[in-house]
């Protein structure tokens, strides 16, 4: 994997995942970081994941890769280079306490190997990436489709948003948002991302 800067994520970007999780539909992008050390390959037998933090659920998400410096007018597609997929590893009870105290999220999603992503394929362009949707199968189950059709924030709006308000440079990337369907994660369990109908890899937890 090559050098990766600001793991930049946008939350409940999904209408129904917010509501899956009785969270309100933000009415502006909702952006956290996690550390660059949080973004490993995705494809690993033995991914270690926290122990006895409470339960861990699984997020599905696409990704973007910036391939030169923001400059204001650029399009989508001038500026991403890549897209993966990744799974946006969240301790979740964690994360519950954290709201309540109104305290950052970074101890229930930027935890080491809370991102891992899978290889970059060439972005599709604007079409592509509206038409193409992707999946996650967890034991050979699928538990989450998305497509980008249902994002409450467009690509576009992401990367504007992102880049006036912290800054966006060649080699960040943005996991743009999970659909529907996340749920816990136990010791041994295989996750598959599968993208325009291509597996682009598998991860199992380790035991």
């Amino acid at each position: 994997m090559s050098a990766i800067r600001n793991v930049y994520c946008v939350g409940r970007n999904y209408r129904l995942h917010a509501e899956e999780l009785g969270n309100e539909v933000p009415t502006s992008p909702m952006i956290f970081l996690k550390p660059s050390h949080a973004a490993v390959p995705f494809s690993t037998d033995s991914l270690v994941l926290p122990a006895n933090q409470g339960e861990i659920h699984y997020e599905a998400e696409l990704v973007v890769r910036i391939g030169r410096d923001y400059e204001r007018g650029l399009s989508a597609e001038q500026l991403v280079d890549g897209v993966a997929l990744g799974i946006d590893f969240t301790l979740r009870d964690v994360q519950s306490v954290l709201k309540k105290k109104g305290h950052p999220w970074t101890a229930a999603k930027g935890f080491k190997n809370s991102a891992p992503v899978t290889d970059f394929v060439p972005f599709p362009g604007d079409q592509g990436w509206l038409d193409n949707e992707f999946a996650l199968l967890k034991n050979d189950q699928q538990v989450q489709l998305g497509s980008t059709r249902n994002m409450i924030f467009s690509l576009e709006t992401i990367i504007e948003h992102i880049g006036e308000t912290y800054g966006l440079s060649a080699g960040d990337i943005i996991f743009t948002g999970t659909p529907e369907g996340v749920g816990p994660v136990v010791a041994g369990d295989t996750f598959e991302l599968i993208y325009a109908g291509q597996s682009l890899g598998i991860c199992r937890i380790a035991q």
